[in-house]
């Protein structure tokens, strides 16, 4: 008898407690915007390249102040 007993008030409890539960929906919103496409320049040269032009417009400069020390000869 007891045995009964409990085996009913599990049986009911778990009823209890599972079917007042709500069932969560999910929704999954589709949004459409529109999207400027914006033009990003690429380097196409490398490090070396960039490098070698920076030194090359340092060494440039000091070539120029070299050449106004000397002065116009002419």
């Amino acid at each position: 008898m007891r045995i009964k007993s409990l085996f009913t008030i599990i049986a009911i409890g778990t009823i209890f407690f599972t079917s007042c539960r709500e069932t969560v929906t999910e929704r999954e919103v589709i949004r459409e915007k529109e999207v400027e496409k914006v033009e990003v320049k690429e380097e196409k040269e490398g490090i070396i390249e960039r490098t070698g032009k920076e030194i090359d417009r340092e060494v440039n400069e000091e070539i120029d102040k070299e050449i106004e020390k000397i002065g116009d000869d002419n």
